[in-house]
């Protein structure tokens, strides 16, 4: 067992390492990016990555506390899931109502790679593997259709 600040000093490890590994990648635009940090330009629309003790996960996490207006931002993605899972390459988990870990509404579309673990250095190349090149994809979707939820 790790004491708090032991684990924080590795997942800060990790997500540096991650970070090293997408800097030269550029966006699907061919600019410059933090993919750590990957800003989506739309409100209340966020590319979320965790790494924790028994999974990993990826997802797009619609947080908009008016439950019509993220109705109507699902109902867009659902709208393009033929593109987005060929963009993506499979098939993802779509949440039209669940709560954050703070228990507000939101929905989620995501994937999780389990048995794996941050805090096992062993399983970093797993990690890295799973999340690189889905955020690669979530960005090149994105620029795809972006426009189509500046206007929503």
């Amino acid at each position: 067992m790790y004491s708090k600040e032991e684990a924080s000093k590795i997942r800060q490890q990790f997500w540096i390492t991650f970070g090293k590994y997408l800097k030269l990648i550029p966006s699907a635009e061919g600019l410059a990016i933090n993919w750590i940090n990957y800003k989506t330009g739309v409100k209340n629309v966020f590319f979320r990555m965790n790494a924790e003790q028994h999974q990993a996960v990826i997802a797009i996490e619609l947080t908009h506390s008016d439950e019509e207006i993220r109705n109507e931002f699902i109902a867009q993605f659902k709208a393009l899931k033929l593109l987005f899972t060929a963009a993506v390459n499979e098939e993802w988990e779509w949440e039209e109502n669940t709560t954050n870990e703070f228990g507000a509404p939101m929905s989620r579309i995501s994937k999780t790679l389990h048995g794996v673990s941050i805090y096992n250095q062993q399983n970093w190349p797993d990690l890295i593997s799973f999340l690189k090149p889905r955020l690669i994809a979530l960005d090149q979707f994105w620029v795809e259709v972006k426009p189509l939820f500046e206007d929503l």
